[in-house]
């Protein structure tokens, strides 16, 4: 066989396993995603697998409760490793991020060692500022396990930007100087998720060491789908009728808009209470499930008519 065509029978079958390998790995997310309930996307699939084989933190935004949070759940299973969790807020700084010294057990055992006059103040400072006594906060946790974990950094728009800049510098380097015991080095650095609601607009350097991925609100047939997985029990009247409202509703001018959380919350509801269909009254008594702020309840309830008629609920069982 000429050369030139061995070469090219050769770079062929090369790319036809990687690209078997790549389908596998694509379908083994999409498989895992499935068995935990999850209605996934390809664009969602495509983003789990290039941030594990990137090993690059993926960024996830989206408004509440539409399921960000499943995505390092899913990476933490397809990777057999653990999930670490840091849920910012504001005011969060590197000591609840990082660590703490347990200084209550610290004076204790100082006291205990002060009883011992063989001790040198040199031992006694090396023996309270061991590993013992080390409060391990997520982000060093991340980079002290033996393999590395999945690192979820859940609402990244709550915390101040102050804090932002300084996982800018661990996400670079993934190394904490602790001035007692040195500096610690993560063997390998942990899969990272960042997850936010878009409270606050991010730093361009952070998203630029990020993969992006966006979640918006599902589409009918897709959170019906999700419905469907999570709450096998419901009537499929009332599933449709609950997931039609909910795509109504999202569309209102609202302070909250109700995520898939919701819906699922109030799916389980009205399965619970053996309902089959919604009709305005039924709607109004379980209303705060869905919602839950007053001025958006008064604002459906008043429009509450024209959502049904939107939904075809009451054109269609209005004699129920």
């Amino acid at each position: 066989m000429p050369l030139i065509l061995t070469l090219a029978v050769r770079r062929t079958h090369k790319n036809s396993k990687l690209h078997c390998m790549q389908h596998d790995g694509l379908k083994k997310i999409e498989n895992l995603l499935t068995e935990q309930g999850y209605i996934s996307e390809p664009s969602i699939v495509m983003s789990i697998f290039l941030s594990m084989q990137l090993h690059k933190p993926l960024l996830v935004e989206g408004p509440a409760g539409v399921g960000k949070t499943e995505i390092a759940k899913v990476m933490a299973r397809a990777l057999e490793a653990d999930l670490i969790r840091l849920q910012c807020y504001e005011g969060l700084d590197a000591t609840h991020a990082l660590y703490e010294w347990n200084y209550q057990q610290q004076l204790l055992h100082l006291k205990i060692l002060e009883r011992d006059p063989s001790v040198s103040k040199a031992a006694m400072e090396s023996e309270i500022f061991g590993e013992r006594f080390l409060l391990k906060r997520p982000l060093l946790q991340a980079i002290s396990q033996p393999q590395p974990p999945v690192l979820l950094i859940d609402e990244i728009d709550r915390s101040d930007e102050e804090f932002e800049s300084f996982l800018l510098e661990i996400l670079s380097d993934w190394q904490i100087t602790i001035p007692e015991m040195g500096t610690i080095r993560a063997k390998e650095p942990p899969y990272v998720v960042l997850t936010g609601n878009r409270t606050r607009e991010l730093s361009e350097a952070l998203r630029r060491r990020c993969l992006y991925l966006y979640i918006g609100y599902p589409e009918f047939d897709k959170e019906l789908a999700i419905v469907r997985s999570k709450v096998p029990q419901i009537d499929a009247r009332l599933g449709n009728q609950i997931c039609a409202f909910m795509v109504e509703l999202r569309q209102m001018k609202l302070e909250k808009v109700p995520g898939v959380a919701e819906t699922l919350d109030w799916a389980q509801a009205l399965a619970a209470l053996h309902f089959d269909h919604l009709d305005k009254q039924i709607i109004e008594d379980t209303l705060g499930v869905v919602l839950k702020d007053w001025q958006d309840m008064r604002h459906v309830q008043l429009s509450l008519s024209q959502l049904l008629d939107k939904t075809g609920v009451v054109s269609k069982f209005d004699n129920l």
